[in-house]
């Protein structure tokens, strides 16, 4: 079995956030940037499979030089090889492009990507990866079992869980459930070491079509002033509840 694993570069949730050139650009400067969580749990799920099953483990992310720690880690985790398209990418269909053409010069049996990056939450890329190169698509995937070329997926629904059938080639928007948090790896000093001599392969972008544009960025508006009101004085509550927040 081959697999792809695609990584997105994202922000840690504590890092603060800042936007810069009238709120038009994302500022990194001083931001601590890690694998995107959703696709780590595919890379862990994909390393399960690498181990019990012989499988090849590909990982890849679209992005400039900047990126590449990011992908050394995931080949610390494990990974084989690493590729890199060499491009800042405007939306998620320019991602998908790039990804759809390297999935079909490999010829991948199964693509793991995250559900949605935890920066833009756009989870748009995997369904248009799946069907930029014709392949089946699992979306909200928190379970994936692989025997004899007969693959169960599982998946998160409104309200409850659906289980399906399915066969390659498969392309799965993966989340937490796929593996837990419990069973994350981090890498060690032998992974580290072994990760500098893996093939870390720059692929050139190829022309692609914007199909959106971002035209400015808004942080949330800082929460509002707290009002403590004493437990015994039900009264004073229901009058703000009522002139004040409105919701009553």
């Amino acid at each position: 079995m081959k697999i792809l694993v695609c990584i997105s570069h994202v922000p840690d949730t504590t890092s603060k956030i800042n936007f810069k050139d009238n709120d038009t650009q994302f500022d990194t400067n001083g931001v601590q940037f890690i694998i995107n969580p959703n696709d780590e749990f595919g890379l862990t799920r994909a390393m399960w499979f690498k181990e019990q099953q012989s499988a090849t483990v590909d990982v890849i992310t679209v992005g400039d030089v900047s990126v590449e720690p990011t992908l050394r880690k995931a080949l610390a985790i494990g990974a084989d090889k690493a590729f890199r398209v060499d491009m800042n990418p405007k939306d998620g269909f320019e991602v998908a492009k790039q990804l759809a053409t390297i999935a079909q010069e490999e010829a991948y049996d199964l693509i793991i990507a995250g559900r949605e990056s935890i920066d833009y939450n756009g989870g748009m890329v995997p369904g248009m990866l799946a069907e930029l190169i014709g392949a089946n698509f699992v979306n909200n995937c928190i379970k994936l079992t692989v025997e004899d070329n007969q693959i169960s997926a599982e998946r998160e629904i409104d309200g409850g869980k659906e289980i399906l059938s399915t066969s390659f080639p498969l392309v799965i928007g993966g989340q937490k459930g796929l593996v837990e948090e419990s069973d994350l790896r981090i890498p060690n000093m032998r992974g580290i070491m072994m990760a500098r001599q893996k093939p870390l392969e720059v692929k050139e972008a190829i022309q692609t079509e914007v199909k959106t544009t971002t035209n400015k960025f808004e942080k949330p508006a800082p929460k509002g002033a707290i009002t403590m009101v004493d437990k015994d004085n039900l009264d004073e509550l229901i009058k703000l509840l009522h002139n004040e927040a409105k919701v009553i």
